[in-house]
């Protein structure tokens, strides 16, 4: 490498979206990243200290989901580096821009399933608002994104609403 160059993370993204465009992609993912990444701690609590007559079912549909989950937060975080900008990763920042509760443990086996319900919404909403932007600057790669975990959380949300029927 030539020492005239400038190093990589000097280098401008030209990638055919403007700035402001990656820029308001960036900020609507990191709430989808936030979000995402609250909803998977919130499955982890409850796989561990889901308790009473469905808990094998609960348990192991909660692992299931947080694992998936998992790779997701990797994805999303990953997508925003590939637009440019950092991505929040710390629980201070998350805190902040996440609107998933705070799991608590002490619930019943059906308040944690209400629960996950209302956190996969959540984040079905931050989703959705995040695919304004990209679909105005034609981001491909973020919509299939967007697409991809849209088609899971909104599955999710029909079997654990169809749990809470009565």
């Amino acid at each position: 490498m030539n020492v005239d160059s400038p190093s990589p993370m000097t280098l401008k993204v030209n990638t055919g979206m403007s700035k402001e465009h990656r820029s308001e992609i960036a900020n609507a993912m990191g709430k989808v990243l936030a979000d995402t990444y609250c909803l998977m701690l919130m499955t982890q609590n409850y796989h561990w200290n889901v308790q009473g007559s469905l808990f094998r079912d609960i348990h192991l549909m909660t692992e299931e989901h947080y694992e998936d989950i998992f790779d997701a937060v990797d994805e999303i975080a990953e997508r925003i580096r590939a637009l440019g900008f950092k991505s929040p990763g710390t629980m201070s920042e998350f805190n902040d821009m996440t609107s998933v509760n705070i799991p608590n443990s002490n619930l019943s086996q059906m308040e944690m399933v209400a629960d996950l319900l209302e956190a996969h919404e959540t984040v079905t909403r931050s989703l959705r608002k995040a695919l304004e932007p990209a679909d105005n600057a034609s981001d491909e790669a973020t919509i299939d994104l967007i697409t991809e975990r849209l088609d899971f959380h909104e599955k999710t949300s029909w079997m654990l609403r169809s749990m809470l029927e009565k």
